[in-house]
């Protein structure tokens, strides 16, 4: 697999009432429950209660275990969901198109069945396509969005995409998914979440991968429309961006709040998770959303 795909993919990748009580908040456990999708079940978290929440969407081959560090402290601040996305996590893996408008409307599909009329999502990576597409869906259910390394335009021409598919359809893809995730990742992260990443991935059947990756391919996905809420993105530095990346994501989001954070891979959540979550909680005061 050539060092094309794996650079191109860097471009991934508050209640109306508090919690119940403090000890809700800072379980490390939460509450699990399962949606239904077309028959399908997704696996889902809640923190806390009250019909404005704050929901977390996992990137590419990746599942809850990601926001490990997060929960504790948002919870705190807000009811939080935390999603296993269709074919992931201990969601259901049926044989189907994996595009950004299924992940969308399995977060729907959640909200619904957790009570809750309105969210700012937070989306690593491919989570960022997903919560466009939610809102693009749902925009009275959006409140907000907050970008974890994640793309609002394409992130890699047809030929990367397409080189990238072919090896995630091959029988070495577990070797060619580990590269890329080692490549996105960078060298900071540690050995412990190294492992965490790649538990989840090895748990993602291929073809979830391959068809997730072709959902990102998708053009229809990548449209000029405005997203009209208040949006926050958080990059890592270290990635291969163009030099008017933050020009071109006001083209699409005019209410951003934009940060670039040096010494931190793509997984920057977990790299530097109370940095993380502290930035998260700023945002929702500033914009005065997921009341208290």
């Amino acid at each position: 697999m050539s060092h094309k795909p794996m650079l191109a993919l860097a471009m991934f990748g508050a209640l109306l009432q508090p919690p119940a009580s403090s000890d809700l908040a800072s379980r490390a456990d939460g509450e699990s429950h399962f949606a239904l999708l077309d028959r399908a079940r997704i696996h889902y978290k809640s923190y806390g209660k009250g019909r404005e929440a704050l929901v977390l969407i996992h990137g590419w081959s990746c599942n809850i275990d990601c926001w490990r560090d997060q929960l504790p402290d948002l919870a705190k601040r807000a009811r939080v969901i935390a999603i296993d996305l269709p074919g992931h996590g201990q969601s259901d893996k049926p044989e189907l198109s994996y595009s950004m408008d299924l992940f969308a409307r399995g977060v729907e599909a959640v909200l619904h069945d957790a009570g809750v009329q309105r969210a700012v999502l937070v989306g690593h990576s491919m989570g960022t396509p997903v919560a466009r597409q939610f809102y693009r869906k749902y925009p009275k259910q959006t409140l907000g969005i907050v970008i974890v390394d994640g793309p609002l335009q394409p992130f890699a021409d047809k030929q990367t995409m397409d080189g990238l598919l072919t090896s995630l359809r091959s029988a070495n893809y577990k070797a060619a998914g580990a590269g890329l995730l080692a490549a996105i990742g960078g060298p900071t992260l540690t050995p412990e979440l190294k492992d965490r990443i790649m538990s989840s991935f090895l748990n993602t059947p291929q073809h979830v991968l391959v068809s997730a990756m072709a959902g990102l391919a998708d053009e229809s996905i990548w449209g000029p429309d405005q997203i009209k809420v208040p949006v926050f993105a958080i990059l890592a530095k270290s990635r291969p961006y163009p030099p008017d990346l933050e020009q071109r994501a006001r083209s699409v989001a005019p209410k951003l709040e934009f940060q670039m954070w040096e010494g931190v891979g793509h997984f920057l959540m977990m790299e530097q998770p109370k940095r993380f979550n502290a930035a998260v909680i700023t945002f929702l005061n500033t914009n005065r959303l997921l009341k208290r």
